[in-house]
Parts: structure tokens; C-alpha cells; sequence
């Protein structure tokens, strides 16, 4: 079985998060969310580990959820099945993944993403649960889910607004389309973009150290502070995609997006 996601120890207390399924794109499946979780928690539990990148292999951070699996997530409908037993089965589904991306979001200790090439999906829900998003020259950013007919459901459109403002989250949103290096910092996004994926993991690395050189008490108390008012909120809305998208997410608009995307062409969505 590959390896989706790893966990490395550097000097200083910095902990190093590898998605490592680059032949992929870093694409996700319920074995990366597993994993992403079970770092997480070890992370979390650690008294030694004062900071954590979040990093990726090969040239895309993450393309976000697996198409193959979007599409497959419940096995086929067996005739005479209810409706609601699907419904139901899909919100599980979701409410796990959501749960594996909130071991992230909810780290004890600072999490700084270092995003390079394609963070579409998933892989910018990933990295909006970091505290801190620094990127390479060739990285996009994207709400990829708009353009196939899915609404994001793994807290991008809770976290996303937070971070670069009303406007322009909900331009990314609303289009799907994606947003360059230069735009990223703009908008507030990232707090740096380095020329490079060698410059981007030292420039990370760097600062992962000089968080870890502060007292971890006081860092660790000052990120709960920083994070208390935000989670309760951001819970609520992470069970209302879940609710919605459990049921609206089998629809003809979904089907037709995934093969327009397969076949290179501009999809032809329902009126409704």
C-alpha cells in the first residue's frame, strides 16, 4: 500500500508533515485521511514538537479528493434502497474526512503549510487548517470543487472567509478559478512566496524554528486564545455542508462535471 502522508523530525523541535503520494498528485483517499489524522494526533500529544510544516512531494501541494473516489464514495445504489440510508452513509462519510482535516485545524502546536504547484480542492481545505501558509512561485490555488458541480465540504468555505477577507473568498468560491503565487499574497492567503519548492521548504523551516525558540507554553496558550472564539463557529458550519451536501450530492450537474473535466470540454448543467 503507498504511503500517503508521513512524519519527520527535524533539530528545534519542528515536526515535518510529508504528503507523499506524489505519483498521484497527493490526491486523497480515506487511507491519506486516516494517516493525516493519526500524525496529527501523535503531534499533538508530543511534548517535544514545538512547530509544524506541512509539506508535499513532487510538483502539486495536493489536487484534493481522489476524482476516482469522488465519484465512488458509496457503492451502488441496491435496487429498493432508501434513499435516506445513503443520505446518512455519505454524511459519515464526510463528517470523518471533516474530522481528519480538524486534527490540523485544531493542532496545539503552530502548523505553517508550504504549498507548491497545485493546492486545488482538498489541498487548499488542507492548507487553510494551517495557522500559517507560505508558497513557491509556481503555486495555484483553487476552490476547485465549483468547476465539477460539488460544493466544498472540508472547511474551505468556513475557513477561507477568515483568512483573505469576504470578497475575495467568495470570488474563489463562486468561480473556482484559480489563483496564482502574486494573487495569493495579495489577497492574504500566503505570507510569503519564495522562488522555489528548495527556497519555499528552508524559508518554512526557518520559521517553524524561530516559533519553536519561544516558550511552548506561552505559544501553544496564545494559538488556543487566538483559536477559541473561531472554532465554536466554524463546527456549526462544517455540519452544515456536511448536512447539505450529504443530501445534494448525487445530481446529474455532478455527474456531467466530472465528464466534462475527463473529455476537455465545457459541461452542460440542468436549469435547475
Amino acid at each position: 500500500m503507498v504511503e500517503a502522508a508521513r512524519l519527520r523530525f527535524h533539530e528545534a523541535q519542528v515536526a515535518e508533515v510529508v504528503l507523499a503520494n506524489p505519483g498521484r498528485l497527493n490526491a486523497m483517499d480515506p487511507v491519506f485521511f486516516a494517516e493525516l489524522a493519526a500524525i496529527f494526533a501523535r503531534i499533538a500529544d508530543s511534548r517535544v514538537v514545538r512547530a509544524v510544516v506541512l509539506r508535499a512531494e513532487g510538483r502539486a501541494f495536493s489536487i484534493g479528493l481522489d476524482k476516482e473516489l469522488s465519484m465512488n464514495l458509496l457503492p451502488p445504489a441496491r435496487p429498493g434502497e432508501p434513499p435516506a440510508g445513503r443520505t446518512t452513509l455519505l454524511h459519515r462519510t464526510i463528517r470523518r474526512f471533516q474530522a481528519a482535516m480538524m486534527t490540523v485545524r485544531s493542532c496545539p502546536k503552530p502548523v505553517i503549510a508550504a504549498v507548491n504547484g497545485f493546492c486545488f480542492g482538498g489541498g487548499l481545505d488542507l492548507a487553510c487548517a494551517a495557522d500559517i501558509r507560505l508558497c513557491a512561485a509556481d503555486a495555484q490555488f483553487a476552490v476547485h470543487e465549483t468547476r465539477i458541480a460539488m460544493v466544498a465540504d472540508l472547511g474551505t468555505l468556513t475557513w477561507l472567509p477568515r483568512i483573505i477577507g469576504r470578497g475575495p473568498a467568495r470570488e474563489m468560491a463562486f468561480t473556482g478559478a484559480p489563483a496564482g503565487a502574486g494573487r495569493a499574497q495579495a489577497i492574504g492567503l500566503v505570507n510569503a512566496v519564495y522562488p522555489d519548492r528548495e527556497q519555499l521548504l528552508a524559508g518554512a523551516l526557518d520559521l517553524a524554528r524561530n516559533i519553536a525558540r519561544n516558550a511552548p507554553l506561552v505559544v501553544s496558550a496564545v494559538k488556543h486564545l487566538m483559536d477559541e472564539a473561531e472554532l465554536v463557529e466554524e463546527e456549526r458550519g462544517l455540519r452544515h455542508v456536511a448536512l447539505w451536501n450529504a443530501g445534494h450530492f448525487f445530481s446529474a450537474d455532478l455527474e456531467e462535471g466530472h465528464r466534462a473535466a475527463l473529455e476537455r470540454r465545457e459541461p452542460k448543467w440542468s436549469e435547475d
